[in-house]
């Protein structure tokens, strides 16, 4: 039976005592602007950038500035994708949300992980579970590992319930925020040629 992390979410939200330190990963604009307006009555909200497997560099600087138009400002930890392409080395043939995307959640979970223990935040979450590509049930087991690496509470969340998706399509078209066609991988890069 599959864990209903929208319910522990929830009941994490329930017993939150004023506004802790919360660092949200951010894998993008159109999936962070899906799940800013839920989390910004219950936390002090820091964005971290950090996604190593884009590519090309362009893609990655397109993707950051366009967090622009939700008017907020992101901690970015820098373009670094020798780290990504090390950490998939071998699983490059890898289906899209095979082992090939799991390896690449848990080394951008483990970097926000370390970034927020240097930086003394009461939590970590991330964005990846808003989309429906993305296995939230392996997101959420790989933050409560984390959570009990670092001593660091991980807001457990399945951010695609609740119309969580639908609402990342609403505010783009809103905001007129680019929505990628790939998930960033130059593995999972559409063949436009």
């Amino acid at each position: 039976m599959k864990t209903d992390y929208n319910k522990l979410f929830k009941q994490q939200l329930a017993v939150l005592k004023g506004k802790p330190r919360l660092l949200l990963h951010c894998c993008c604009a159109p999936c962070s602007s899906g799940v800013i307006e839920r989390l910004k009555p219950y936390f002090d909200i820091t964005y971290l950038y950090y996604n190593p497997n884009i590519y090309p560099k362009q893609e990655y600087d397109l993707r950051k500035q366009q967090f622009e138009k939700l008017d907020i400002s992101v901690v970015d930890l820098g373009y670094n994708h020798s780290e990504y392409l090390n950490a998939v080395a071998g699983l490059e043939s890898e289906r899209e949300g095979g082992a090939r995307c799991k390896k690449c959640i848990a080394l951008r979970m483990q970097k926000a992980f370390e970034y927020a223990s240097q930086h003394g935040f009461d939590f970590v979450t991330t964005t990846l579970s808003i989309s429906p590509h993305k296995d939230a049930e392996f997101i959420n087991k790989t933050g409560e590992q984390l959570q009990k690496d670092f001593k660091i509470a991980y807001l457990y969340a399945d951010f695609k319930k609740d119309n969580g998706f639908l609402t990342t399509t609403l505010v783009c078209k809103q905001k007129g925020i680019y929505r990628q066609k790939y998930c960033g991988c130059e593995f999972a890069k559409p063949n436009t040629d």
